[in-house]
């Protein structure tokens, strides 16, 4: 185990400010551009789309068929395939990053380089070290760089960190937050031996990609970290996957964290669980609802049952919620339009962004430390 130290004085969080002017746009649009149209790409767009303010400038694939295709259908002004092409001809105020976590470093630098704004999907970088290096740039440009924590978002989240913030928890002394994903799974994008996903270059893998939304959201409720002890493994054997599992236990000055990911069992899930010395809350992100335990009108002895009303009503009420998400096809991201939205707020006011220094700073030592050997058991 070691000690994380992440604290750190005013003077310094100042001058790691994200704040900056409103941009100057002579037609009063933020023209955007995308870079990378996988997945996590569509939430983007859609959000891009139909966002006010915002010209969906260009977007930039490696294959063009799929560039064009994506390019007609969202009313992008242009499809490119070279990126570095892109930015000297649309010359973007913006730029979201979407491709694989391991091209992040070349490609964030060259859009902070050409005086883009950048918004990055997760993990920003592989290390903390890289992480600040990439900071260090985006403040001599005097742009932004912003990790996308979508699952900060979350409505069930901003609900927890609403009833902490009144007190109805009282003071936090547990957090755990738990995914299991079947991420060997037959026909999985990352289960291919022939075809190996990029993010088995990265440090824990596969894991890495998914581990930066574990540290962000524990970190919510137990900031200060003090130790960690991590034991990583690879339950399913084979050279493919570094590690499949991870369980991570975390001190927090008065707070106990556990992280755990696990493709051991089913089904899926994303599961946020928050004690205090008042009461508790739990959700799972992925099949979305909220469970909160608070003392209740009518002291102790009506507060259980009051609490079990309020809690199935609201799990009635989930139910049908899911059940229209299921239909209706809408995503566990939503949470990632807030945040865009925020983002975007916060630029055309010239304030803080949603996702500051120290949240990026923070996750990625937690990251850090979880890969440290000191700390592994």
């Amino acid at each position: 185990m070691i000690e994380m130290m992440t604290d750190m004085t005013a003077t310094t969080v100042q001058n790691m400010s994200n704040a900056l002017p409103a941009p100057q746009v002579s037609d009063g649009l933020l023209h955007v551009s995308v870079i990378g149209v996988g997945k996590i790409a569509e939430e983007h767009l859609r959000f891009l789309a139909a966002a006010p303010g915002v010209d969906l400038a260009a977007i930039c694939d490696l294959s063009p068929a799929l560039g064009n295709h994506i390019a007609r259908r969202v009313g992008a002004g242009h499809a490119y395939t070279d990126y570095e092409r892109m930015l000297h001809e649309v010359r973007p105020d913006v730029v979201h990053v979407l491709t694989p976590p391991h091209t992040h470093g070349k490609l964030v630098r060259d859009c902070l380089c050409a005086d883009a704004h950048v918004i990055v999907e997760k993990p920003i970088a592989p290390s903390n070290s890289e992480f600040q290096e990439l900071w260090a740039l985006a403040r001599q440009r005097s742009r932004w760089l912003v990790e996308d924590h979508n699952y900060r978002f979350n409505r069930p989240i901003l609900e927890i960190e609403r009833a902490v913030g009144q007190g109805r928890l009282g003071d936090v002394r547990e957090v755990e937050v738990r995914m299991a994903l079947s991420i060997r799974g037959s026909g999985g994008r990352y289960a291919d031996a022939n075809l190996p996903h990029p993010s088995h270059r990265l440090p824990a893998g596969v894991l890495h990609e998914f581990i930066t939304h574990l540290c962000y959201l524990l970190l919510r409720f137990a900031p200060d970290v003090e130790q960690v002890t991590a034991a990583w493994r690879n339950c399913g054997g084979g050279d493919l996957f570094k590690y499949d599992d991870l369980d991570a236990l975390i001190t927090a000055g008065p707070v106990r964290g556990r992280l755990r990911f696990t493709c051991q069992s089913s089904p899926d899930c994303f599961t946020v669980y928050v004690r205090g010395t008042r009461g508790w809350a739990e959700t799972d992100l992925f099949q979305p609802y909220l469970r909160m335990v608070t003392p209740r009108p009518g002291g102790a002895k009506l507060s259980p049952l009051v609490n079990h009303f309020a809690n199935g009503w609201n799990l009635m009420g989930s139910s049908i919620v899911g059940f229209a998400n299921k239909v209706l096809q809408h995503t566990p991201y939503e949470g990632l339009h807030t945040f865009l939205n925020r983002c975007y707020q916060a630029l055309q006011d010239g304030v803080e962004p949603p996702v500051g220094y120290q949240d990026m700073d923070r996750a990625s030592r937690l990251i850090d430390a979880l890969l440290d050997p000191a700390n592994r058991v």
